[in-house]
């Protein structure tokens, strides 16, 4: 829970107002937003990019390094992408 928060303070202030909630995946608000084809995949390419470098933002403040790094990152884009 702690990490989710984190997560969404992270995006806000990294404005990546895409990210309307902490826990839904880019494909879920893309749904939300109702959107389809080209479009869909326009916001969701987007939303997870801009969830990438908040990713990649948070683990630099955190100064992790090495196999920290690579488990966070992970999790992190993954629960971005909605995976």
């Amino acid at each position: 829970m702690t990490k989710t928060i984190a997560l969404a303070l992270a995006l806000a202030l990294a404005g990546a107002p895409t990210l309307a909630f902490a826990d839904a995946s880019c494909p879920a608000q893309a749904a939300d937003k109702k959107l389809a084809g080209a479009a869909k995949d326009s916001f969701v390419k987007k939303c997870v990019a801009d969830a990438k470098a908040a990713c990649d933002k948070a683990a630099a403040d955190k100064k992790l390094a090495g196999a920290a790094k690579d488990s966070f990152l992970k999790k992190c884009n993954a629960d971005a992408a909605g995976s």
